[in-house]
């Protein structure tokens, strides 16, 4: 009879499963993206163009790069060192003041929307009231200190426009965490598998027995280091677009999206879907068109962005009933697009 080596390590990525059609579609892509610059830079090189983009790029990247970095080691020190039970009991038995002290959460728990979805699926796992939880994931990645930060930074550190960003990011939170909680029932809205059931617990991977600080640190910086490659690339991709259209679209074709205040917000709601950047590095590249575009939409890309974007999408997946996620989805634009209309309306 066959038997296996013991081992007193557990890890959740050691199946033997082939790489799935998406990840080999993910990385077909990613070379192409690769090829595609490296056309760029051996064939057009010597343009105005080439030389603007080169420019922007690496002004956006560089900017946020240390914020990713910073965001990343903390994640993996929370999910290290903090206990998911820990937020499930601060919160209160009452469904309104469990989504506003929620929505709030992380101002002690700082993650980017890129590492919040394993840690929801947990917390919902563990008995998470569902307008909570929504309340939690859309607010996390706007309302915490490090997002207050990098906004500042890149607002040439106004902390009127990061404060601004928060307090935003909380209110239109607690008003999506509202409406879903009244619209959904919380077991008609979760996915069994995906909650009960998670494919990946990062506190699963090392050594069973008791493990001793430096150990726990090497874990955490671990977890930060994977954290922070897989997330760094929507940076990469998210750059080459602010920068593409800072070099290919004339200023006077954005500075036209000012004349129709609805117009500039759905066009930088759009582009925060599609770039799918960390809210930690997203401010950087809003701040690149506050010389042609309104304060409102500028602010419309920063907070729908981290609670509503392509790779969000693909992940809520992974734990709500697709009618939940396209009622979130619809309700979190609506919401966002009301909020910045009245943000212009009242003059801005």
């Amino acid at each position: 009879m066959k038997t296996s080596a013991p081992s007193n390590t557990v890890c959740c990525h050691d199946g033997n499963e082939g790489p799935s059609a998406g990840l080999r579609l993910g990385v077909f892509l990613q070379v192409g993206f690769v090829a595609f610059l490296l056309v760029l830079a051996v064939f057009f090189r010597q343009a105005p163009e080439f030389t603007t983009f080169s420019i922007s790029f690496v002004a956006i990247f560089l900017e946020a790069l240390p914020f990713m970095l910073l965001g990343a080691v903390i994640g993996g020190l929370i999910e290290v060192f903090v206990s998911r039970t820990v937020i499930t009991r601060v919160l209160p038995n009452g469904r309104l003041a469990a989504i506003l002290l929620a929505a709030g959460l992380g101002l002690f728990f700082p993650v980017c929307e890129c590492a919040i979805i394993p840690v929801i699926r947990r917390l919902f796992a563990k008995g998470l009231p569902l307008g909570a939880g929504i309340a939690f994931l859309l607010g996390a990645p706007i309302v915490n200190p490090l997002v207050f930060l990098s906004t500042a930074v890149a607002y040439g550190n106004d902390v009127r426009m990061a404060g601004l960003r928060l307090a935003g990011g909380y209110l239109i939170a607690v008003v999506v965490g509202l409406l879903m909680d009244r619209l959904f029932a919380r077991q008609s809205a979760l996915v069994r598998f995906g909650v009960e059931q998670p494919t990946h617990d990062h506190g699963a991977c090392g050594p069973t027995t008791p493990a001793g600080f430096a150990t726990k640190i090497s874990w955490a910086m671990r977890h930060a280091a994977a954290d922070f490659i897989d997330v760094s690339r929507f940076l990469v991709f998210g750059a080459v677009a602010a920068g593409m259209l800072q070099a290919l679209v004339a200023r006077g074709q954005l500075a036209a999206l000012t004349g129709s205040p609805v117009v500039s917000i759905l066009a930088m709601m759009v582009l925060a879907i599609v770039l799918s950047l960390c809210s930690e590095a997203d401010a950087f590249v809003a701040a690149s068109f506050r010389s042609t575009l309104p304060f409102s939409a500028q602010m419309a890309f920063m907070v729908l962005g981290p609670m509503l974007d392509l790779k969000l999408i693909a992940m809520y997946f992974r734990v709500f009933t697709k009618r939940l996620i396209f009622t979130l989805s619809t309700a979190s634009f609506l919401v966002v697009l009301l909020a910045m209309l009245c943000v212009q309306w009242m003059g801005w």
